[in-house]
Order: structure tokens, then C-alpha cells, then sequence
């Protein structure tokens, strides 16, 4: 089984952080991939800096422009996974990126060297359900999944993706771009209800999941919680500090502090 599947499959509240690889630095995000793990994710969600995303909201647009300002490629978080991996860090690993990136590495070769660097899975938010039969079957040859997303639009397309899901099912909070947000939109219960009617893997909420009272909601409601903006925030908050080999520790300290608070009953 793979370990996305695993870990989806043995926690029914799954923490899902979202992190942009090479921000502010690719040793950084080694340690921040550690600190993730101590805090108690259960999969790790390593964003691929792209300089047109699409799906993401002004936070994880300016870490994609700190870490695309570093040189991170796709090539770069690839090697950066590996040394993760070098590192003892066994969290899974799903990396988020753009289709752009993929085909410019090209598609199999990309796959098959991210999941021999050890990665778990791929999230492609650009990537329609229906264009995605090549890099599902692609994944699945070399032990990954391909995680899909659904959002609050077409019922009955929403039950075609969730009916294929691999590892868990991505379920988009609105719609629009990510971002810390106060409160989740009124449709929300309603359509992740329709969406886990549909799945035969766990469903697991994103986009908006900002503050603990999010995470609890969704933990008591059976669903996984992916919290991204508001972790990317508190990175670039300690963004001097991170980059400063003598300070660093004490910024990983308090971004673990708050990612802990996040999960905290």
C-alpha cells in the first residue's frame, strides 16, 4: 500500500500541511519537512513554485516568487524530497505542483524520479478530471497516487472524480484561490457530505482551513484538515530569522508551537 494511502487509511483525522519547497531556502524547508512531521502531520503537502498559480491566493504567491527567487525548479524539490528522505523524515510526501513544470520536465520522467526520490503522490490543480488518465496511469506505475480535487460545483461531476480517487479525496473549501480565510462558505457541509457519499477513500478539506476551530470542525466531522496559507504565513514571519543559521532554531520553535496549536484539542 502506498503511504499515502496508508496514512489516510489509519487516521481519521488527517493533518494535511502545505509548504512551498525552497522558501525561504531549500535547507529551510528540510527542517520545516522535520518539524511538520514532530508536529503531528500525517502527509506533507510540498508546493512546486510556479510563476502563474493559478489556485493559489496572495500568501502562497509571494512564497512561490521567494523560492522561484532562490532558483527552485521541479528538478530542485525533487533533490530536495531525496534529502528529506536522507534526512529520516518518512512523512509522506504529495508534491503540489502545476502542469506546466510536469510536461516542461516531461511526464514520465518527472513521476519516476520523484518517486525514486521518494515521493508519495502528486496533486495537479491545473490538470482537468478529464485529461488526467495519463498521469494517474503514469503515477500508479511507479507507486504514487494522483490525488484528485473537487469542488462545490456540478453534483454529479463531483460524484465521478470522488467514484476514482486514489489516497484521499481533496475537497476545495470555495471557490476561488487559497487563502487564510474566517469562515468556511455556507455550502460547505452540504457538499462534502454528497462528495463522501460518492468516495471509497477519506475526504480531506482545504483552501480557508486557517485557525484550530477550522481543524476541529472537520476532525469531529470525520473529514482531514490541509491548512497551507496560514502555515506559508507564519514562515514568512520568520523569514530573517530562518535564514539566519544562528536563529534558526528558535524560529522553527515557534512555527512548531504554532502548528501544534493548529491540532491541539
Amino acid at each position: 500500500m502506498n503511504r499515502v494511502e496508508a496514512a489516510a487509511n489509519t487516521n481519521n483525522q488527517l493533518f494535511i500541511p502545505y509548504i512551498v519547497a525552497g522558501d525561504p531556502t531549500i535547507e529551510v524547508t528540510i527542517d520545516l519537512a522535520r518539524v511538520l512531521e514532530e508536529s503531528g502531520a500525517h502527509i506533507l503537502e510540498l508546493g512546486v513554485p510556479y510563476s502563474d498559480p493559478l489556485a493559489d491566493g496572495p500568501v502562497i504567491q509571494a512564497a512561490a516568487n521567494r523560492s522561484l527567487q532562490e532558483g527552485t525548479s521541479l528538478q530542485t524539490v525533487i533533490d530536495t524530497v531525496r534529502q528529506i528522505r536522507a534526512a529520516g523524515i518518512r512523512i509522506p510526501i504529495v508534491l503540489f505542483c502545476y502542469v506546466n513544470p510536469i510536461l516542461k520536465y516531461g511526464l514520465h520522467d518527472a513521476v519516476k524520479a520523484a518517486s525514486e526520490a521518494g515521493v508519495d503522490g502528486w496533486l495537479v490543480p491545473d490538470l482537468p478530471y478529464e485529461e488526467n488518465d495519463e498521469m494517474k496511469k503514469t503515477c500508479n506505475e511507479y507507486g504514487n497516487v494522483l490525488i484528485s480535487l473537487v469542488a462545490p460545483t456540478s453534483n454529479e461531476r463531483v460524484k465521478r472524480i470522488a467514484k476514482e480517487a486514489q489516497g484521499f479525496l481533496y475537497c476545495v473549501s470555495s471557490l476561488g484561490v487559497t487563502g487564510v480565510r474566517e469562515e468556511f462558505d455556507h455550502r460547505l457541509d452540504t457538499f462534502i457530505t454528497a462528495a463522501s457519499e460518492s468516495s471509497s477513500v477519506p475526504l480531506a478539506v482545504g483552501f480557508g482551513v486557517s485557525k484550530r476551530e477550522h481543524v476541529a470542525r472537520l476532525h469531529t466531522q470525520g473529514y482531514g484538515a490541509v491548512v497551507g496559507s496560514r502555515i506559508v504565513k507564519e514562515i514568512e514571519k520568520y523569514e530573517t530569522m530562518l535564514r539566519d543559521p544562528n536563529q534558526r532554531s528558535k524560529a522553527l520553535l515557534q512555527i512548531k508551537t504554532f502548528v501544534q496549536s493548529l491540532v491541539s484539542s
